[in-house]
């Protein structure tokens, strides 16, 4: 089982050479990047090492979701900017494992355009009597554009009508036939990540994530929020998007995903300290269980420690 996985990894580290030479990035970056994929968590004083199971899940987490970049063909990377945004956010009722959303998803990312999400993973009960509320039916994506009223199903009519209506350019890479085979084959990869509910505390306000689709770390953090049903604000930040500026502005440097909690004042980064905190906060242990994972890092070891490279 563990011979099996170093194939993947061996894929993802060439990859992420590839990225970096595409980007001009600095050797140290890759090698970092590479390292903390594949590295164990150092000890923590009181406890025992993680086992090496959960140290290979992390790994396996991080090359399984470099593979759904590969089958997607890079769709979701590269920011075409529509020519105007919208007004009022737009909502998008979906979740992380359907292909059809992640069509939509990757149209989002590429228009450069943010939308409020409300996950709607299999077994929820937060969102979906919404959706069947106002469209009639139980399936995904629903779009909702509070500007101009209009409220649609179908991944297809919904890209048509964001390249139509906000003078979007047409997807790279993220339309046909080949996008669902190609999505249902990238969801299959992640087995089942992203697809079914977890019981969680509903915040009194969305989060806020940055984030592009074709980003492997964000990915990560996207399953835990829907499977959380946590609903987001989705900032999308892909190459070459204009808006860059104002994020580093923000957060301080170029990186994704960066996760901010307005209902606890938390903002971080690194894809496993964001997921460990979600599930922290919000999942299973508010509800007694105790948390398997590891603390969350202190500031200090946060900034030196190895960033997640996007």
């Amino acid at each position: 089982m563990i011979l099996g996985g170093l194939p993947a990894l061996a894929r993802w580290h060439t990859r992420q050479l590839g990225i970096v030479l595409h980007e001009r990035r600095s050797v140290a970056e890759w090698c970092g990047a590479c390292i903390e994929a594949t590295r164990p968590p150092p000890r923590v004083a009181g406890r025992s090492r993680p086992c090496f199971a959960r140290f290979m899940s992390r790994a396996f987490d991080v090359a399984s979701s470099a593979v759904v970049l590969a089958l997607r063909m890079g769709a979701g990377y590269t920011a075409r900017p529509a020519s105007r945004q919208p007004d009022k956010l737009l909502q998008l009722y979906e979740f992380e494992a359907c292909p059809f959303c992640r069509h939509v998803r990757e149209a989002l990312s590429e228009f450069d355009l943010d939308a409020l999400v409300f996950p709607c993973p299999k077994g929820g009960t937060r969102f979906r009597p919404r959706v069947v509320e106002m469209g009639g039916k139980a399936r995904f994506p629903f779009l909702v554009d509070p500007n101009s009223g209009r409220a649609m199903f179908e991944s297809a009519e919904i890209v048509s009508y964001l390249r139509d209506t906000y003078g979007a350019p047409e997807p790279s890479r993220c339309g046909g036939p080949l996008a669902v085979g190609s999505g249902a084959l990238a969801a299959a990869v992640r087995v089942g990540h992203g697809n079914f509910a977890r019981s969680s505390r509903e915040p009194a306000q969305p989060l806020e994530l940055w984030s592009f689709e074709a980003s492997i770390y964000s990915r990560l953090v996207r399953e835990a929020l829907c499977e959380l049903e946590l609903p987001y604000l989705l900032h999308n930040v892909a190459k070459g998007s204009p808006r860059r500026e104002t994020f580093v502005a923000r957060s301080g440097k170029m990186m994704v995903p960066y996760l901010v909690d307005p209902n606890t004042g938390r903002a971080l980064f690194e894809s496993a300290d964001i997921v460990r905190y979600l599930n922290e906060t919000y999942g299973a242990a508010m509800y007694g269980l105790r948390a398997r994972s590891r603390p969350l890092k202190s500031p200090a070891h946060r900034q030196s420690a190895r960033p997640d490279i996007d």
